[in-house]
């Protein structure tokens, strides 16, 4: 009898040992999952909701937002601060973002656009809503592909305090548009079409007479070398009048953004939407004001050039 208890004793305490062993183990598996988890929703999150500073490794390329791939309508934002956006970020007035919406982020990968649009862009600045999401959500309601689903790719190439002659061809800003766009429609992202140029930018250029005198000549010189690199000779240019200067020529600068004569340029006036207390960037209510102002801009433009032969 003893004998035998004692075997029961032995074959129990086996049996313990085993479930206690697997026990233990899954226990240990427990930190890693938790890890792997938490990591997965975190670059889920990312990607989606990008933060407002510059990350050192692109998220979202390892979890890319719907649509990455999908064919885009691009548009290029450039200029200097008011395209970047200075509008003070609230939750109540600041546009949502939208799936369909991406921008191209520092990294040359697609993400979903939100606010601020360029903060891996224009960089050491405060950036907050600019126009950029607003134009685009708005056309987003009104445009058909015939690729099936809209998705609107933006390339925000703004920086805050810069002249004109800065988005010289050869010059840093010029190149690193171009180069951002061409990125855009390439085959691996997923590929689209350039829709068009929004350009807002000048105010720096109020503060000395000569650069106010040839800002028009600068101006027609730009547009027509961003057509010739892009390989777009009819690429539609939206450009914003300006809304305020940092200097006393802001009349002679609005005058000459106002005296394009190109093809397939529009100018949207800014003058009279509402500044921050600085007087000279558009406060949010304005930037949004200035998305749809845009669009409807580029619906107007583009419903022309659809009913023009083009030579």
């Amino acid at each position: 009898m003893c004998k035998i208890a004692s075997q029961q004793t032995e074959g129990g305490f086996w049996l313990q040992t085993e479930r206690g062993k697997e026990k233990r183990e899954m226990r240990q598996l427990i930190p890693a999952l938790f890890l792997f988890s938490s990591l997965f929703l975190l670059f889920t999150f990312l990607s989606i909701n990008p933060l407002p500073v510059s990350l050192p490794f692109p998220f979202s390329a390892l979890f890319p937002p719907p649509h990455a791939g999908a064919y885009k309508l691009v548009f290029i934002l450039a200029g200097q601060s008011n395209m970047a956006g200075r509008g003070p970020l609230s939750s109540d007035t600041d546009p949502s973002p939208h799936l369909s919406v991406l921008r191209l982020n520092r990294w040359l990968h697609w993400e979903t656009a939100r606010e601020p649009m360029h903060y891996d862009i224009d960089v050491n600045k405060t950036c907050g809503v600019g126009p950029g999401l607003v134009f685009a959500k708005s056309v987003l309601q009104k445009v058909h592909s015939s690729y099936g689903e809209v998705v609107i790719g933006l390339v925000p190439c703004a920086v805050g305090g810069t002249k004109i002659e800065k988005w010289t061809k050869g010059f840093g800003l010029y190149d690193s548009a171009v180069k951002r766009a061409k990125a855009a429609v390439e085959a691996k992202r997923g590929g689209g079409r350039i829709e068009a140029l929004l350009w807002y930018q000048g105010e720096t250029d109020t503060i000395n007479f000569d650069d106010a005198e040839v800002y028009a000549e600068k101006m027609e010189t730009l547009i027509r070398n961003f057509r010739a690199d892009l390989g777009l000779p009819h690429l539609p240019v939206i450009q914003v009048a300006l809304a305020s200067g940092e200097g006393n020529y802001t009349g002679k600068v609005r005058a000459a953004q106002k005296g394009i004569q190109l093809h397939n340029v529009r100018t949207v006036d800014a003058y009279g939407l509402p500044l921050l207390n600085d007087n000279l960037h558009l406060n949010t209510e304005a930037q949004i004001r200035l998305g749809h102002m845009l669009a409807q801009s580029y619906l107007s433009l583009l419903d022309e050039v659809n009913s023009t032969p083009q030579p």
